[in-house]
């Protein structure tokens, strides 16, 4: 039985790299393989929005993206493989995101600041050329998450700021509407989460520096060849550390063959050499995926009908959640109010955990009975994300989490009660 939702998508930008590889594309194909976990694939094409003017080449990139996915190993009978902009909840739970989501949280947002402090240190208006798009991506990008209520998103360390923004707003929207959303953890490979480009810095088509993963051979070792050193000659002890060849590859190697290539750097090898020894390593890995993505990209119409054939499945999905969501906030038929003041009265005959965060910074939760009883008290916590794994494992688990949580509970009231309120959560509890 799958128990675990993992999540991924790659922007429509541009052609797929190493970087994309190593970062998203390989560890989640592997994830895929996996019976317990459910996964979800999806071509970020709304994204592409933020940054690309250019029609054609959004539609090139998303066919390229496409095959790349399937020509590594993606079996779209097995995941839901599919393009963003053809789930048009997705959109709609932007929306409803936005409106629980402070601007002072989307001021913290990397890309935001980045272009602000641009803006600054070249003494123009901070906000000159930023548009909303760009303002709004932690949203968006939080929407494509909590849709499917994933519980793993295989992401590079620049992007733990937006996941850790998705839980924010999946807390607040769940505080506000009832517990709707997972709270979503990011997944990093540490010592290939940042991969180097040509020029040392990260892997990016922002920064012109990127390798193709499909590029022909030929090219690709002309690629590598470019790659920048030092100016150590053979014979010359090397340092790893700081290496982008090095860095490269142990993304793709063995333990063992990254401990041979180490000692080849004490040994002091030729940058030539070395530059060579990566290029034999990534085309053993990427030749035999060559073939099968040159195949596929001349086939569009065949990779069209593989992503309707999975936004089927997405929608599936997506629609009732959604439905369940705008009856949540109060989008709902206008025959239907009687239906939902009864529902109403039923709700608050129940207990009801309550969080929130006091003056001395920390969180707090109770569970309140409906007559306004306090039947249980936390102490603090440093953060609403734990307060809220304490609140799930207590729903979870119902009495049996007591003697694991004593020391963040407080006294309690009338335990009889409170073993009869946590077993509206829990039934096993009773």
């Amino acid at each position: 039985m799958k128990t675990q939702r993992v999540l991924t998508g790659i922007t429509t930008s541009g052609t797929p790299h190493l970087g994309n590889y190593v970062g998203a594309i390989r560890p989640t194909v592997r994830a895929s393989r996996l019976a317990e976990v459910e996964s979800f694939y999806f071509l970020a094409d709304y994204h592409a929005l933020i940054k690309v003017g250019e029609p054609a080449r959004v539609q090139r990139s998303t066919l390229e993206i496409a095959a790349t996915w399937l020509a590594c190993g993606l079996d779209p009978e097995k995941v839901t493989f599919y393009r963003q902009s053809d789930i048009p909840e997705i959109p709609e739970l932007t929306w409803l995101l936005t409106c629980v989501t402070g601007k002072g949280i989307l001021n913290r947002a990397h890309a935001y600041k980045a272009s602000v402090d641009k803006n600054n240190a070249a003494g123009e208006d901070p906000d000159a050329g930023v548009t909303a798009g760009l303002f709004m991506y932690p949203v968006l990008m939080a929407a494509d998450i909590l849709m499917f209520n994933a519980h793993q998103v295989p992401v590079g360390r620049d992007q733990i700021q937006h996941i850790e923004m998705a839980r924010d707003m999946a807390s607040s929207f769940n505080h506000l509407y009832g517990e709707h959303f997972t709270l979503p953890d990011a997944v990093t490979e540490d010592h290939v989460a940042l991969l180097p480009g040509l020029d040392g810095r990260k892997m990016s088509k922002s920064y012109d520096n990127t390798i193709p993963l499909f590029v022909p051979r030929e090219q690709l070792r002309k690629l590598i060849m470019g790659i920048v050193t030092d100016s150590r000659a053979p014979g010359e002890p090397k340092a790893t550390e700081g290496s982008a060849l090095f860095q490269l590859y142990q993304a793709f190697a063995t333990a063992e063959e990254t401990t041979a290539l180490a000692r080849a750097y004490a040994d002091g090898i030729a940058w030539g050499d070395a530059k060579q020894a990566l290029f034999e390593r990534l085309d053993r890995e990427i030749a035999p995926m060559r073939e099968v993505y040159e195949q596929l990209i001349q086939n569009p119409a065949e990779i069209e009908k593989t992503l309707k054939t999975g936004a089927d499945k997405a929608r599936a999905i997506a629609t009732p959640f959604t439905a369940r969501l705008r009856e949540a906030v109060g989008l709902r038929r206008l025959d239907s109010v009687a239906t939902t003041a009864a529902a109403k009265a039923a709700r608050s005959s129940t207990p009801a955990f309550k969080q929130y965060r006091e003056s001395d910074g920390l969180f707090y939760f109770k569970l309140v009975e409906a007559g306004g009883q306090v039947l249980l008290q936390s102490t603090g916590f440093a953060s609403g994300r734990e307060a809220a794994a304490a609140i799930a494992r207590l729903q979870r688990e119902g009495k049996d989490a007591l003697e694991g949580l004593r020391a963040q509970l407080g006294p309690q009231v009338e335990p009889d009660a409170l073993a009869r309120a946590l077993a509206h959560f829990n039934p096993q509890s009773r």
